[in-house]
C-alpha cells in the first residue's frame, strides 16, 4: 500500500500511494500512525546513510589534532588548564550596595558548590585543540578524584596542578625536578634546561641555550665569547661578523681569530680589516653600475638614465654620457628634450606671427574689428610667454638619491 524509494547513496526521496490506502478501508487515524511512523524510520535512515555533500570541505587537520595522543604530564596539564578556565568563567563578580553579608554568603557558597563543578565539567575540554579526545577520556578517569580534590582539599592544596599531575596520578613533577623519581635538575648555569623538566621522563642532562656548551652550559660555543663570568653566572656574546669558525677572544673585528670572506686580517694591529671591493678588481659590477662598499661585501647599483658610464648616483657622477645626452657643466643634460623644446618654440613663435598677419587681413575691412582681434592676440601672446617662462624652483636639491638612501639604511 505505501511504495518508498530511497536512494541513500545520492539523492533522497520518498512517495506514498495515498489511493491504495483508502482502496484498502484503513481507517484514517491508522493511516496517519502508519505515515508517520515510515517518515520517522526513513528519515532516520537518510540520516545515517547520507553521505557529505560534494564541495564540502572537511577538516582533516583539526581532526587530527583533535585525535592527537600527548605525552602523559602534557595530556594532564591540558586537562588542569581547561579545568582553570571554567573556573574563572564561573566566577560570580560582586556587586556594590545591597546586602554584603548575604551577598558573601550566597557566593561563599556556591564557590565550592557541587552546582558549579558541574557547570565547570559541562565545558571541560572543550575548544582544546590538540588532544581533545584524550582531554576528554582524562576528565573521565580523573573525575571522582577532580570531585575529591573540589569538595575536600580545595583550600589546603589550592594548586590543582600539583596535586593531581604531580601527587595523585604521579605524571608530573615539580618545575626543577625530573624523571620517574623526580630527581633534582641540574643548574645548567642559567644558560639552558633540564631534559625532562616537569615531567616523569627525560634524563635530566641540560640542554643549553643558543652560543652555550658544555655538559653543564659552563662555556661559550662556537662563534660567542664570555662577556660575563662569576661562581653562579656565565653571559656570552655572539661574536663580531667579520669572524669566521675560529671564534674571537672578545668584542669587535679587531678580536677575531679567522676573518670572514670579505676580510683580511691586519698584521700590524690584528683582527680583521674590510676590504673595500670599490677599489681593487674584486667587484663584478658592470659598465652601467657603480660600487658601492658594505662591510664584509658590496653592492652594485645603476647608474643614472643620463649615464653610459659612472663613479656614483646623478647625472653629474657620469664617466660618459648616454645616447641622446651630452656633457655640458659637468652634468649629462638630455638634448633630445632639448630638441623638442625648440621645435615647439619655434611653433609657438609661428603661431604668434600667423595670429598677427590674421589681424592686418582683418584691417582692410574693418579698424575696429581689427583692434579688438589685435588686443586679443596680445593678451594671448603676453599670457602664454607669461605662463611658459615661470618655473616653479626645486626644492629638492641637495636631497640624497633614494638608491643611496636605500644602501644606507641597509648598512644599519
Amino acid at each position: 500500500p505505501i511504495s518508498i524509494f530511497a536512494n541513500f547513496s545520492r539523492k533522497k526521496f520518498i512517495s506514498f500511494d495515498f489511493h491504495r490506502f483508502h482502496e484498502l478501508n484503513v481507517p484514517l487515524e491508522g493511516m496517519r500512525s502508519s505515515v508517520l511512523s515510515v517518515l520517522l524510520l526513513v528519515s532516520a535512515a537518510a540520516v545515517v546513510g547520507a553521505d557529505v555533500p560534494p564541495g564540502v570541505p572537511t577538516n582533516v587537520k583539526k581532526e587530527r589534532q583533535r585525535a592527537e595522543k600527548l605525552p602523559p604530564c602534557k595530556a594532564c596539564t591540558v586537562l588542569v588548564n581547561s579545568f582553570r578556565e571554567g573556573m574563572k568563567r564561573t566566577e560570580r563578580s560582586k556587586h556594590e550596595g545591597g546586602d554584603a553579608a548575604w551577598e558573601e554568603e550566597r557566593l561563599g557558597s556556591y564557590k565550592t558548590s557541587e552546582l558549579r563543578l558541574i557547570e565547570i565539567q559541562e565545558r571541560l575540554c572543550q575548544d582544546v585543540g590538540r588532544g581533545e579526545d584524550q582531554c576528554h577520556q582524562l576528565a573521565e578517569d580523573y573525575e571522582s578524584r577532580i570531585e575529591a580534590w573540589w569538595k575536600q582539599h580545595q583550600n589546603d592544596h589550592p594548586d590543582l596542578h600539583r596535586w593531581l599531575c604531580v601527587d595523585e596520578a604521579q605524571v608530573c613533577c615539580p618545575d626543577g625536578f625530573f624523571g620517574p623519581n623526580c630527581d633534582p635538575c641540574p643548574s645548567c648555569f642559567g644558560n639552558g634546561k633540564c631534559k625532562g623538566n616537569g615531567t616523569r621522563k627525560g634524563n635530566g642532562k641540560c640542554a643549553c641555550d643558543e652560543g652555550y656548551d658544555g655538559e653543564n652550559c659552563d662555556r661559550c660555543g662556537p662563534e660567542h665569547y664570555e662577556a660575563f663570568r662569576d661562581s653562579e653566572k656565565l653571559l656570552c656574546a655572539k661574536c663580531h661578523k667579520a669572524c669566521a669558525a675560529g671564534g674571537c677572544t672578545g668584542a669587535g673585528p679587531n678580536a677575531c681569530r679567522v676573518c670572514r670572506t670579505g676580510w683580511v686580517m691586519d698584521s700590524q694591529r690584528g683582527g680583521c680589516t674590510d676590504i673595500d671591493e670599490c677599489v681593487t678588481a674584486a667587484n663584478t659590477c658592470t659598465k652601467q653600475q657603480f660600487c658601492v662598499n658594505n662591510e664584509g661585501s658590496f653592492s652594485c647599483l645603476d647608474c643614472d638614465k643620463s649615464c653610459d658610464e659612472c663613479d656614483g648616483d646623478g647625472p653629474d657622477m657620469c664617466k660618459q654620457c648616454a645616447e641622446n645626452y651630452e656633457l655640458r657643466d659637468g652634468m649629462c643634460t638630455d638634448t633630445s628634450s632639448e630638441k623638442r623644446n625648440q621645435y615647439v618654440t619655434f611653433t609657438r613663435y609661428i603661431t604668434y606671427a600667423g595670429l598677427c598677419i590674421a589681424t592686418c587681413i582683418v584691417l582692410q575691412s574693418s579698424t575696429w574689428l581689427a583692434a579688438l582681434v589685435g588686443l586679443a592676440v596680445a593678451v594671448y601672446i603676453s599670457v602664454s610667454e607669461y605662463w611658459l617662462n615661470t618655473n616653479p624652483q626645486s626644492s629638492a636639491g641637495g636631497v640624497p638619491s633614494p638608491k643611496i638612501l636605500d644602501e644606507i639604511l641597509q648598512q644599519q
